[in-house]
């Protein structure tokens, strides 16, 4: 099951497929209404400052554990969600997007297909076989996401991938794909950032 999650960062410029459960978070109904479908509002609203349509069920306190993102992503996998895309979820606030990395982490660890798609990239976490079809020529990082990555086998790409990707270190940053496959397969989770400049 496919599910589109609409955050409050930078309004999303391309188009969004809404041929899924589509869940708003707070402020994105600004920037999101008209433009597509929308099956679940949900937030505390302390970023709209106005009730969106279709009304919430549940409208959450302002002060809870959870930023509206993550309410979102577990919404979603509860309800059978196993591929999920998210939009709007660069710029704006940084500690929000460092936040927003870490859901495509929760995501992968709970063996959920998540990939965040900005104007400038698409942006995914990984453990395991990562295989990358058709973007030859791409900027490609590669980023160790909770300590250290073993990249245990690699192709199709300029710079030959180190054995690990010491945490704290920026040395996966700005590789090129470089054929029609490119792979590596992990040991530990990484992030996967693949310029993708979005159209305006």
């Amino acid at each position: 099951m496919r599910a589109v999650i609409l955050l409050n960062g930078e309004p999303y410029r391309g188009a969004i497929d809404d041929n899924a459960l589509v869940l708003c978070c707070d402020g994105a109904y600004d920037w999101a209404k008209g433009r597509l479908r929308i099956d679940v509002n949900l937030g505390d609203y302390d970023s709209l400052g106005y009730q969106p349509d279709p009304p919430p069920a549940e409208v959450y306190p302002s002060e809870k554990n959870y930023t509206d993102g993550e309410l979102a992503l577990m919404r979603a996998m509860d309800a059978g969600a196993d591929d999920i895309e998210f939009y709007g979820g660069g710029g704006g606030r940084e500690d929000h997007f460092l936040g927003n990395l870490h859901l495509l982490y929760a995501a992968c660890r709970r063996g959920v297909r998540a990939v965040m798609v900005t104007n400038h990239a698409r942006i995914f976490a990984a453990e395991g076989l990562v295989e990358l079809r058709g973007l030859q020529g791409k900027t490609l990082s590669i980023v160790p996401f909770g300590g250290e990555v073993h990249i245990l086998e690699s192709g199709g790409l300029y710079y030959p991938l180190p054995d690990t990707f010491v945490y704290g270190s920026t040395r996966g940053i700005s590789n090129v794909v470089t054929a029609e496959r490119a792979y590596f397969r992990t040991q530990g989770v990484a992030l996967v950032f693949v310029d993708m400049e979005v159209e305006a």
